[in-house]
């Protein structure tokens, strides 16, 4: 039975729970209709065609479409769609990813338990950190140190690690003695007369001291985004990763690096720990642009430092006793293997390299208006952060909906942005060409222009 788009709109509102609804407008409003993709571009059910300027949700990073993943899926879906993985079976694609992914992180980082995901991921390397510590005779090594603004997922744990306050309204929250949160490292919003060295300073002694008060025999891995991501965009100062992970070292802890933004050409690398940022992770997060969007996939990559603790036999009959169904997804492995495999073929990461710049360069005119405090990001993500008076730097409150405006503006002119309260987030897929970045850069000027009136007024 043919379905039309009133059909859709009404069985999405009375079926279809939504991650991050507002419903306050949903069941009147109900939902834009994506019908079709194609390259950088997203095409609504009256065909009207929008520059995916986030590529999907940062993860659609070789564009919609591409013959290449979508064939691999297809073949290996007819070969084999899946396997149960569990204990000492395993699939062809599963096995060659594991050993690419080896082949091109830093580091011993090359024992790869994969998920459905950056949420399972993370949830999954907690528990394993815990586990990794009790196998070394250390159970009371338990608490996470995570930092304010992070975004680390939506399970139950990863929720909690999660450090945007305005995602945990009425929701009960699990693991409040064993996460802990640090300060963000937001250079926009740093103490006022203090420069980027010494807010550097001050975010590492903070991070010493919490440690030092919880007890460094209590405290087991700090996790962080290379750059935050859904908090903001947030860059942090010169050097800061690389002496966090300094002070994890002095503490014996471990730390885990979350790039299942960052990693695989965001910022034009396969990841950003080692090569931009001058550390290499215990363990690193995966997922988004492995397999460019077109399967869920997510992993968990440990150190063979890690692996040697972990996979030491525990008890005659013992088992590592953690998994998911999915694990190792035969047609998701396919699709990460393609995904790698044109990237190189096309050296998306230099492309990334040479169009960052430029992308960077043409967003930073929107600082001519007086309602953006701050343009900041790398290469292909950028944040915009909109204040009410940007000399004393005051945001504007949650009812004025400053990015949503935005947000509104833009996608009336053909682009999608997104709107995380006063910021604008354009992470947009990694194949932009110079005229995709001129075009996305003219709209949001236009969108920003159209809005600042009402703004100023609000």
């Amino acid at each position: 039975m043919h379905q039309t788009n009133a059909d859709i709109r009404r069985l999405d509102i009375e079926h279809f729970i939504h991650p991050y609804t507002d419903f306050a407008t949903f069941k009147s409003e109900g939902s834009q209709i994506a019908a079709r993709a194609s390259g950088v571009h997203v095409i609504d059910e009256n065909g009207q065609r929008y520059v995916d300027g986030i590529a999907g949700l940062w993860c659609v990073n070789l564009g919609h479409g591409r013959r290449e993943i979508v064939d691999a899926i297809a073949e290996q879906a007819a070969t084999m769609q899946y396997y149960n993985p569990f204990g000492h079976t395993t699939n062809i694609p599963a096995t060659l990813l594991a050993a690419e992914l080896a082949e091109l992180l830093p580091g011993s980082l090359n024992h790869v338990f994969y998920t459905t995901g950056g949420s399972t991921a993370n949830d999954l390397a907690i528990r394993m950190v815990h586990y990794y510590f009790n196998r070394r005779g250390m159970p009371r090594k338990k608490k996470i140190i995570s930092r304010v603004d992070a975004y680390h997922g939506s399970t139950y744990v990863t929720a909690r690690l999660t450090g945007i306050h305005a995602t945990k309204y009425d929701f009960d929250e699990v693991a409040e003695g064993l996460v802990h949160h640090v300060s963000a490292a937001n250079l926009y919003r740093r103490p006022a007369g203090m420069d980027e060295a010494a807010f550097c300073n001050h975010l590492v002694s903070e991070f010493e001291d919490r440690i030092l008060q919880l007890g460094p025999d209590n405290v087991a891995a700090f996790i962080a985004e290379p750059i935050m991501g859904a908090g903001g965009v947030m860059v942090a100062p010169a050097g800061y990763h690389a002496r966090m992970h300094a002070i994890c070292r002095r503490y014996g802890m471990l730390y885990i690096a979350d790039e299942v933004v960052t990693a695989f050409g965001r910022l034009g690398e396969w990841s950003a720990s080692e090569t931009l940022y001058g550390y290499t992770p215990d363990i690193m997060i995966v997922a988004k642009g492995l397999t460019s969007g077109y399967v869920p996939l997510g992993a968990a990559i440990f150190s063979s430092e890690i692996y040697d603790v972990i996979s030491t036999p525990q008890r005659k009959g013992a088992v590592l006793s953690l998994g998911f169904t999915y694990t190792g997804h035969a047609v998701a492995c396919a699709a990460g293997r393609a995904t790698i495999a044109m990237m190189k073929r096309d050296d998306v990461n230099q492309h990334v390299r040479k169009i960052g710049p430029l992308f960077q360069g043409l967003l930073s005119s929107l600082r001519s208006f007086e309602v953006v405090g701050d343009v900041r990001g790398s290469h292909l993500m950028a944040g915009i952060e909109l204040v009410k008076d940007r000399h004393q730097r005051l945001p504007f409150g949650a009812e004025v909906g400053a990015a949503h405006r935005v947000f509104l503006a833009c996608r009336r002119r053909g682009l999608i942005v997104r709107p995380i309260g006063n910021v604008v987030v354009l992470s947009p897929p990694l194949v932009f060409s110079q005229e995709d970045c001129r075009e996305t850069c003219r709209i949001m000027s236009e969108a920003v222009e159209e809005v600042t009136p009402a703004l100023l007024a609000a």
